[in-house]
């Protein structure tokens, strides 16, 4: 996607060779314009996969994951990643390490979410290592639901996160593929 592509030039800090920080456009101010363009472009990928419900991870992932959601006209879930006193007992959950905040988080969703035979399709922020995504399968399997393919923001395309995740039989989608982040600088991949 050209415009995001755009924005990680202009907007991107590569802070290492594994992390890139976008928090003025994605992680957390939302430049809601492109949030929508995004939406509508996963929209368009996915739309001859009958998706009844789009579902994400706290925090980051929602704006681009609600903007999908509107716009194929179904609900969106995330997942918590530390119960409240609001969710029920009734929950799927499903260990996730946090590559960013290297803490290991248990992903939680109330049962009456996500039902079974349900078309879920996953919508996250960035893919490297594929654990948030490995988790969200895990949980839409749980309730008998089919993951009909996995959205992704930013891809790290120099880690395993998409080989994990197609080796789950699950489609990855990226509207940015980095190949590397090197001494400042970003590369894409094709």
């Amino acid at each position: 996607m050209r415009e995001l592509k755009e924005k990680i030039l202009e907007e991107g800090v590569v802070l290492s060779d594994d992390i890139l920080k976008v928090d003025s456009f994605l992680n957390q101010q939302i430049d809601v314009e492109l949030i929508s363009k995004m939406g509508k472009e996963f929209a368009e990928h996915f739309k001859d996969r009958k998706i009844d419900k789009v579902f994400t991870v706290e925090s980051s992932g929602i704006a681009p994951a609600l903007a999908t959601a509107s716009e194929l006209g179904v609900k969106c879930v995330f997942g918590r990643k530390k119960q409240s006193l609001t969710t029920s007992e009734d929950v799927y959950h499903s260990s996730v390490f946090s590559f960013t905040k290297q803490v290991m988080n248990e992903l939680i969703v109330n049962k009456e979410f996500i039902n079974e035979g349900e078309n879920v399709l996953m919508i996250d922020d960035f893919l490297a290592n594929g654990q948030a995504a490995k988790g969200m399968i895990a949980i839409i399997r749980q309730a008998g639901a089919n993951p009909v393919g996995c959205g992704i923001v930013i891809e790290k395309s120099f880690s395993n996160g998409r080989k994990l995740i197609e080796d789950m039989d699950v489609e990855v989608y990226s509207l940015a593929r980095i190949a590397k982040l090197e001494d400042g600088n970003i590369e894409f991949a094709e």
